[in-house]
C-alpha cells in the first residue's frame, strides 16, 4: 500500500501502519462529508484509534444524532467515489494561522498557538477540504474499500471540562469489506455480551443516578462476588500471602509523603477532619507501607508479601463512566511485597506465575507489556535503570514475551502489564505488576541486613484480577453470563412441574441447600417449558432439576444441563456427588 507523507515522498506503507493510516484519512473524509452536509461545523481533533477513528467537531447550534450518521456515511462514500488527491502541504506559521483563520477554523488556530515555536506546520488537501495534520494519508480517497460510522457522544475541547462540549463522531475503517463485516459481527456480539445488559437481567448489580459511578451489587451478584474472593483467599494463602486492612480515609501528609497528592490530587477525594485535610484513598499502597513500617524487620522477614482487597475511589469524569469497567469506587486485589534486592527477580516470578495461573482458570491467554519511566516520574537514573533490568530479567527468565510501552510507567517505578484476551479476541489489561524504589525511601523504610547494616527494602506493587468490579464485568461477557457452576450465582435451579411434585421438590431445594449450593426453588404456576427458558436463557443456571411424578415416584432427578441442553435421569445423592465435585475442583 503506498501512502504520501507530508513532505510530498510515496512510500510503501509499513504492514503496521496500514489501518491508522486507512483510518486517518476516513477520519478527514468524515471531516469532508460533515462540512459540506453542515458548513458551520468547525473542527477539533480528528484521530485514528486502536478501535477505528473520530472527529471532535463544534456543531453550532445543531444537534447530531446517531439517525444522521447515515446521511454523513452516504456523503462520505460520494467523496471516495469522486476519487479527490490527498496532497501535502507545508507552511509558515504565519500563514498557517491565516489559512485556518480564513477557513474559520478556531479550534486549529488554538491548536496551532499551543505547538512550539519553531514546529513545521501541515497540511493535507482533498477538494475542497484542508485539514491541519502530520500525516501520512493514502494518496486518493478511493483508496477507502470500508468504513462505518458508528456512534456520537460529547466531547471537551482538549479533554478540559472548563471548554466547550463538542461532538464526537466515532467511525471504523478497514482495509476490505470482508474484515469490516467480521468486525460488525463481532460487534453485534459484544453488544449481546454486554456486561450491563446481563448483569440487569440477572438481576447482579445495578447503577443509579443517586451515586453515578457507584456500583450497587445485589444478592445475586454478591454470590458471584464473594466467590471470585474464595477463590482469591484461597490462592493467596498458598501463594505465602498475608492479609491486611487498610483506612478508607488518611490525612493529606500521607499522601504528600508518597508522592500522590503531587501527581494524583485531580483525582482524589478529599475532606476535612478536626481542621486537617484528609483524603479517601485512591490507592492502598500507603496504608501498605504503614502496616510494614509498625515494627523493625530483619532480612529474615523478607520477602513479606501483604495482600489488602482494598477499596478506593477515584474521580472519573461523568462522560468516562462505563457500567463495572469505569466506575469511582472499586475494590483493588491490591498485595505489596518488601524484599532485599536479591530477591526481586524470584518474587517478580512468583506474582507473574500467580497472575499467570488466575488467568488460565478463566480460559484466559494475555500478552504483557513493559513500561517505562514517564516523564512526571520520582527518584533517580539509577534507580530507575535498576528497576526496569529487574522486570527484564524475571520477564528472560520466565520466557514471556512483551511489548516495550515507553513512558507509560507509574510515577514511582516502571511496571508488567498484563492484557487479557476474551472469547472475542478484545484485550482488557487486569494484572500489573510495578517496581518501586522511591515508597520505600519516601517513607524511610528498613530492614537490619545479615551483617547487621540498615538496608533499604525494595517494594512490589500487584494486582491480579484489577478490580474486582471491572474483571466481574469481563468475566460476565467473557461467558456471556453463562458463568462456571462454581462461579455461578444460581448453581442449581429445582423445578417442580405441578403442585404434586412440591414437596419433593421443597425436600431436593433443602438437601442441596444445606451441602452449601446456591440453589432456588421455582414453585410458581408457570409452565414447566416457561419455567426451563426462564432458567436457561435469562438466568443462565448450570443445572435445572425438572420434578415431575415419575421422579417423585422414582425418588430420582431429571437433570438438564446448561451446557449440552441433555436430560439425564439418576438419584438425588449421585448428582450431588457430581456437582460437588465440579464446585470443589473449580472446573
Amino acid at each position: 500500500m503506498k501512502i504520501i507523507q507530508k513532505d510530498g515522498a510515496v512510500v510503501d506503507c509499513p504492514e503496521d501502519m496500514e489501518l491508522e493510516v486507512i483510518r486517518h484519512t476516513c477520519a478527514h473524509t468524515m471531516a469532508q462529508a460533515v462540512k459540506r452536509l453542515y458548513p458551520e461545523a468547525d473542527f477539533g481533533y480528528g484521530p485514528a484509534t486502536e478501535k477505528g477513528f473520530y472527529y471532535d467537531i463544534d456543531m453550532g447550534d445543531t444537534k447530531l444524532t446517531e439517525d444522521d450518521l447515515p446521511a454523513i456515511e452516504e456523503e462520505m462514500r460520494k467523496i471516495v467515489k469522486e476519487n479527490l488527491p490527498i496532497r501535502p502541504s507545508i507552511l509558515p506559521r504565519p500563514e498557517a494561522i491565516a489559512l485556518m483563520q480564513e477557513r474559520g477554523e478556531k479550534y486549529k488556530v488554538e491548536h496551532i498557538d499551543d505547538l512550539p515555536e519553531d514546529a513545521e506546520i501541515s497540511f493535507f488537501t482533498q477538494g475542497e477540504y484542508v485539514d491541519m495534520c502530520t500525516g501520512p494519508h493514502l494518496r486518493y480517497t478511493k483508496a477507502l474499500k470500508a468504513f462505518k460510522l458508528t456512534s456520537i457522544s460529547g466531547a471537551y475541547w482538549k479533554n478540559n471540562s472548563e471548554n466547550k462540549m463538542l461532538t464526537r463522531i466515532y467511525g471504523i475503517a478497514f482495509r476490505n469489506q470482508t474484515e469490516l463485516d467480521e468486525y460488525v459481527k463481532m460487534m453485534e456480539e459484544a453488544e449481546k455480551r454486554d456486561h450491563r445488559k446481563i448483569g440487569k437481567e440477572m438481576d447482579l448489580f445495578m447503577m443509579r443516578d443517586e451515586a453515578p459511578g457507584f456500583p450497587f451489587f445485589l444478592p445475586k451478584g454478591m454470590d458471584l462476588y464473594n466467590a471470585l474472593l474464595d477463590y482469591w483467599h484461597e490462592i493467596h494463602r498458598e501463594a505465602g500471602y498475608l492479609e491486611a486492612k487498610t483506612p478508607l480515609i488518611m490525612n493529606r501528609h500521607l499522601w504528600e509523603t508518597s508522592g500522590h497528592w503531587d501527581h494524583y490530587k485531580d483525582n482524589m477525594y478529599s475532606t476535612k477532619i478536626d481542621d486537617e485535610d484528609y483524603c479517601i484513598k485512591p490507592m492502598n499502597c500507603p496504608g501498605g507501607v504503614l502496616v510494614y513500617s509498625r515494627k523493625p524487620h530483619s532480612y529474615r522477614d523478607l520477602p513479606m508479601r501483604i495482600a489488602e482487597l482494598g477499596v478506593v475511589h477515584r474521580h472519573e469524569m461523568k462522560g468516562a463512566l462505563h457500567g463495572l469497567f469505569r466506575v469511582r469506587c472499586f475494590t483493588q486485589d491490591d498485595a505489596h511485597i518488601f524484599m532485599t534486592p536479591e530477591q526481586i527477580t524470584d518474587e517478580i516470578m512468583g506474582v507473574a506465575n500467580l497472575i499467570d495461573k488466575v488467568y488460565k482458570k478463566f480460559g484466559f491467554d494475555y500478552f504483557v507489556e513493559l513500561s517505562t519511566r514517564p516523564e512526571d516520574s520520582m527518584g533517580s537514573d539509577e534507580d530507575w535503570e535498576n528497576a526496569t533490568n529487574g522486570l527484564i530479567t524475571a520477564l528472560n527468565k520466565l520466557g514471556l514475551d512483551y511489548i516495550v510501552n515507553e513512558g507509560d510507567g507509574a510515577f514511582y517505578g516502571p511496571k508488567i502489564d498484563f492484557h487479557l484476551r476474551d472469547c472475542l479476541g478484545r484485550t482488557w489489561q487486569c494484572g500489573t505488576i510495578q517496581l518501586d524504589f522511591q515508597m520505600p525511601i519516601n517513607f524511610n523504610l528498613e530492614y537490619i541486613d545479615a551483617d547487621g547494616e540498615r538496608k533499604r527494602p525494595i517494594m512490589i506493587h500487584r494486582v491480579c484480577f484489577g478490580s474486582i468490579e471491572r474483571f466481574i464485568g469481563v468475566l460476565t461477557e467473557h461467558f456471556a453470563g453463562k458463568f462456571p457452576t462454581w462461579l455461578a450465582p444460581v448453581q442449581v435451579k429445582v423445578l417442580p412441574v405441578s403442585e404434586k411434585s412440591h414437596e419433593y421438590a421443597e425436600a431436593v431445594y433443602q438437601k442441596l441447600f444445606d451441602l452449601g449450593v446456591r440453589v432456588e426453588n421455582d414453585e410458581r404456576g408457570e409452565t414447566i417449558g416457561y419455567k426451563i427458558r426462564e432458567a436457561r436463557q435469562i438466568d443462565r443456571v448450570p443445572y435445572m432439576l425438572i420434578l415431575g411424578e415419575k421422579e417423585v415416584e422414582a425418588g430420582m432427578v431429571s437433570v438438564r444441563s446448561r451446557a449440552t441442553d441433555k436430560t439425564t435421569t439418576m438419584t438425588l445423592d449421585e448428582f450431588c456427588e457430581q456437582l460437588l465435585e465440579e464446585i470443589r475442583t473449580r472446573a
